[in-house]
This record gives C-alpha cells, structure tokens and sequence, in this order.
C-alpha cells in the first residue's frame, strides 16, 4: 500500500514562450498572434532557435529547431535574442510573485519557471489554489504583459507534470493533479521522456526493461528497479506513485564534486586549439579561486567534427593540489600532445576535480608558487570589479580567441542587441 507524504498547495508557473514573449512586450505585439522566433545569431543558419510564439509554434511543430529549419513566412518575424532584458523582465516577475509567498517559499527553477508553496499563505488572497494562480497569472500578464501558466499539486513533482503535460494546452492555462487522480493523469503518460526527470537514454533502458509509460513503472516490481537502476529507480517507483518528498522552504546544499567548463567551437581547429583550452582554464582558475577551492585532478575532453566522428576524454592527477592556470594547462598540454591525432576539432572542455580547500600552498624550489597564486587572486579582483575583459592574456587577442566574444555573453548569448555582430546602429 502506498503511504502518502503530508499535502501542500503547490504551484509551478511558466512563463510561455518566454523569450519570445518578452520581444514581443518590448516590440508592442501580442506574443499570442504574431509569429516571432528568437534566435541566437541571425547570421549563422545553423544557430539554435531559443524561443518561439505559440502561433508559430503551429507551424513549425517543435519547440526546439535550427534557423534553416523554419519556414519562411511572409508574417514571421525573425529577432536576435538580448539576454540582458530577458533577465530584467525576470526579476520584474518574480516581485511580482513575492507579493504571495515570502522568499523562502519560493523557489526559482530557472528563469522562466518558479515553485510556490502557498499552503501558509493562499487563505490570504484566495479560497483555492485555482483561484490563487489566476490572480498571479493576471497579475504577471498585467504588470509585465507576459503570458503565462500553472500546474498545481500536493508536492513539486505532480505541479510540475500538470504543468507540462495539461496546463498549457488548457484554455485558462491551469492544471491540477492531485493523488486522488494519479492513475487517470499520471499514469497514461507516454513516451516516457514526457515525465520530468526521465531523459531520452533512461527511457531506453527502461523501454529495454518492457517499461513505456508511467503506469508500467508504477506496476513493477520496486526491487527489480532498484536493483537494475538503483536509487534511481527507488525514486522512479515513487514518482510514478506521484510521490515527492521535497519541501520548498527546506534548501538542499549540493556537495561540489567538480567544477567544469565546454565549448563548441565555430570552425574547425587543429592544434590552434591551444589557445582555447588556456583561455577556459583561466576561467576555470577564477571559478575555483571563487570558492576558496584547489583541486588535484584535470580532465580535458576533445570532440572532432561531425566528418570524421570521434574524439578523446582523458584525465591526469597532480602531485599537489592546484588552482593556478599555468600548472592546469601545463597539465592538460600533456594529455592533448599525448592523445591528439590530428583530425579537425569542433569541441573542447576541461573541469577539474578531487577538490579541496585552499587553506595552504606547497612551496617549490623553483618557483615562488605563494607569490603566483596571491597575483592570481588580485587579477580576480580586477575582474570582478571591472569586467572579464579588462585583464586578458595576449593569447585571447588572437584569431582563435574566443574569450573577449564569449565574456560578453549571457547562458552563451548576446547581452543585448547592440552586442550581436550583425548589428548595425542607425
């Protein structure tokens, strides 16, 4: 017999399209008529199409798409995005939404979709939690002119999957799953990457395991998961179950294992690449400095292009813990110049783990490593204070470079409109 956790007054709200929807605010248009696609950078064909409006989202299919891949039409609107303003009308929202719950809450999964735990509070504004989402839905759409919808449940898990899979085809953009209906709404959930939590390889093994949708893992046997996939599948049972044992107002503290960075490169590179891997373990360095952290093992992955296929992913351990730049790329040097075969390259990470904290520095005899790391620690100042660009080494000023682009960025795009290489001001 399942046994139920203590119910809440869950909401999720999204904030639709919501890139899109924010240049369609700022252009005076109704993002729920106008055909509008935000696009990374409207100069490359294959750049990632961000965000789309509802009304182009029916033509096109898909959420997720390349520029090439949208047809042209003689009413679509074709814009670059500009994080910087995404990220203000944001912040604006979610003071909207303080006005309900107090902070700790409120949870804010990412910048376009928030949790609310209104238990303590909805009796203040509402008599339902129906009622409550459509006064923030309002309020929202008011100050901000941005659409949006809500799932709600008794726990984070079930706001969130009536949000995904039933709010937002529903007219008044509201969706409510309780434990009484998990069966009629949870459990015909197929594929099974439609369930939160469940990616497209997990649905394979589970598919392997005769699983297609949420009802099958509901009916299996929870030590054969257990067994085959581990606490995962402890967690799945109960998910199925519309199980969640989170609690908004309890912060969870994440142990930090390792800290990392990639990048898919524009063009090819060969050895060039050089110049990138020093420049990401130079941000790599700052990072870890950030946090007062060292660490003893790097680990550099290299990716070739789509032609030839294939790549590299090798580690190395340091004698002495570091979080200088020098001696990290010293160290992914060795691998690259070790497992490198020449072939053209189109993606190039590094992270480094088995940290520690920077409470004390080996000394060397042949280098003053006390006097590097505290001239380390001052360039970081510098840049907190002035900007990423205002100290670079001389190796990002050349072609390979894509440090002073990519510390203009954004989540990997341009700030704002003025940014974008393809802007000209008139």
């Amino acid at each position: 017999m399942v046994q139920y956790p203590k119910k809440r007054n869950i909401l999720c709200i999204d904030l639709r399209s919501f890139y899109a929807s924010c240049e369609c605010v700022l252009r005076g248009l109704d993002p729920m008529n106008v055909k509008l696609a935000v696009i990374g950078n409207l100069k490359r064909p294959g750049s990632i199409c961000l965000a789309q409006t509802p009304p182009l989202k029916k033509v096109t299919g898909t959420s997720r798409c390349r520029l090439f891949e949208i047809p042209k039409l003689d009413d679509l609107l074709l814009v670059p995005a500009r994080m910087k303003k995404y990220l203000e009308i944001s912040q604006s929202i979610v003071r909207v939404i303080l006005k309900y719950v107090p902070n700790e809450d409120l949870h804010i999964y990412s910048i376009d979709e928030s949790f609310l735990d209104v238990t303590e509070t909805m009796h203040l504004f509402a008599e339902s939690e129906e009622e409550l989402a459509t006064i923030i839905m309002d309020d929202i759409l008011s100050e901000t002119g941005i659409p949006s919808a809500c799932g709600i449940g008794p726990n984070m898990l079930l706001a969130k999957l009536a949000l995904d899979n039933e709010a937002k085809k529903n007219k008044n953009g509201i969706a409510h799953f309780t434990y009484e209906n998990v069966k009629e709404k949870l459990w015909p959930i197929a594929p099974l990457s439609k369930m939160w939590g469940i990616g497209k390889r997990l649905e394979q093994t589970l598919n392997n395991m005769g699983i297609y949708k949420v009802g099958d893992i509901a009916k299996y046997d929870i030590n054969k998961l257990s067994k085959k996939l581990g606490i995962i599948g402890e967690e799945l049972y109960h998910h199925s179950h519309g199980i969640d044992f989170s609690i908004i107002s309890e912060p969870h503290k994440c142990k930090e294992k390792n800290y990392g960075i990639g990048q898919t490169l524009f063009k090819d590179y060969f050895y060039n690449v050089k110049v990138v891997m020093l420049e990401q373990l130079e941000e790599l360095g700052m990072r870890i400095r950030m946090k007062q952290k060292v660490g003893r093992t790097l680990h550099l992955s290299i990716g070739y292009s789509k032609e030839t296929g294939g790549g590299f992913s090798r580690q190395i351990t340091l004698n002495e813990p570091t979080n200088l730049t020098d001696e990290m790329y010293t160290a992914c040097e060795k691998i690259f110049d070790k497992y490198y075969d020449g072939r053209p390259i189109r993606r190039i990470s590094v992270s480094i783990g088995n940290l520690s904290d920077d409470s004390h520095t080996q000394l060397d005899l042949f280098k003053n490593r006390l006097k590097d790391k505290r001239l380390a620690y001052a360039m970081d100042e510098i840049r907190h204070k002035f900007g990423k660009n205002a100290l670079l080494r001389a190796t990002s000023y050349q072609k390979e470079g894509t440090a002073r682009v990519r510390n203009k960025l954004i989540g990997g795009h341009y700030k704002d409109i003025e940014d974008h290489p393809d802007y000209r001001a008139t």
